[in-house]
């Protein structure tokens, strides 16, 4: 009876099923596009706007205490979660609904994050290649003058880039060297020259330096500085010790330092009366005067 309604029709019986098997692929097809449009999607949800934020902690450990927790002064940092590399993929390409503005180093910021201030991921590999090549933003108006940079955006970002000062007391010649005008042979007197001075009170300590002139001092003036001034135990140091220091340099007046304070009064012992007594010029008793003692 089928057979014959079918021929009535026109219509053959397998042609009839396949219609039949074709319209059942479109709309498993859209509903399979339907599905992956809603996972892509609340995938990227997830990434802008997370509901979980996974933090590190820096454990300072009690000697002697292997159980001692995380102490005052630990410092905390959003950390993502380990995810699919299909994830990964769509967490990457998919474009951000959502810009964000917080504080960043752009000499440490990973591409990630810097996608989240907005930056396509092209324009956020540029910058982390940048950095791997040896490129350093010394200032935000470095970061400014990157390429992959837009006025507008800078203009939404300068008030949260931070780039620390460079600590003399605390920098390594790596880091020293990186600062411009530098390089590694400047970068190494720096040091040398902190170890003789036990340790900057002041920055314009480096002006003494061999060649460090004025110039050269401008120019970096406005990165570096002392945060915490060693203290130089100038009234109970041995004359052996104190021959070395840089406003002293010989045994003879480090020597007249010891017979100074030996022949005087605690409340006498200060730098002036040094200079006044003729045991240091007066040069060298300025300098030594802006020291920690």
């Amino acid at each position: 009876m089928k057979s014959e309604d079918s021929k009535k029709s026109g219509l053959s019986e397998s042609f009839v099923m396949g219609v039949i098997a074709v319209v059942f692929l479109l709309v498993g097809y859209q509903t399979a596009l339907f599905i992956h449009r809603a996972a892509v999607t609340k995938i990227a949800a997830n990434r802008d706007v997370p509901d979980t934020v996974y933090v590190y902690r820096e454990v300072v450990h009690v000697p002697g205490n292997a159980t001692a927790g995380p102490v005052a002064g630990a410092t905390y940092e959003r950390k993502d979660a380990e995810h699919h590399p299909r994830v990964e993929s769509v967490r990457t390409n998919f474009p951000r609904s959502k810009v964000e503005s917080f504080a960043f180093n752009p000499n440490t910021v990973t591409q990630e994050e810097l996608c989240r201030l907005g930056f396509s991921r092209k324009q956020a590999e540029s910058i982390v290649n940048y950095r791997s090549k040896g490129g350093v933003f010394h200032r935000k108006e470095d970061f400014a003058k990157s390429h992959v940079v837009a006025d507008s955006v800078y203009s939404r970002l300068e008030a949260f880039i931070e780039i620390p000062l460079v600590d003399l007391n605390e920098a390594d010649v790596a880091q020293l060297d990186e600062l411009p005008g530098i390089g590694e042979w400047y970068a190494e007197k720096i040091v040398e020259y902190r170890e003789k001075l036990h340790g900057y009170s002041f920055k314009e300590q480096l002006l003494d330096i061999y060649r460090f002139d004025r110039a050269k001092f401008d120019a970096l003036s406005d990165l570096v500085t002392v945060d915490e001034p060693y203290a130089l135990p100038l009234w109970t140091m041995s004359a052996d010790s104190l021959k070395y220091h840089p406003y002293i340099r010989n045994y003879e007046t480090a020597r007249s330092i010891i017979l100074f304070r030996d022949n005087n009064p605690r409340e006498a012992w200060k730098v002036d009366n040094l200079c006044s007594a003729g045991i240091l010029s007066k040069e060298d008793a300025e300098r030594l005067g802006r020291c920690v003692l």
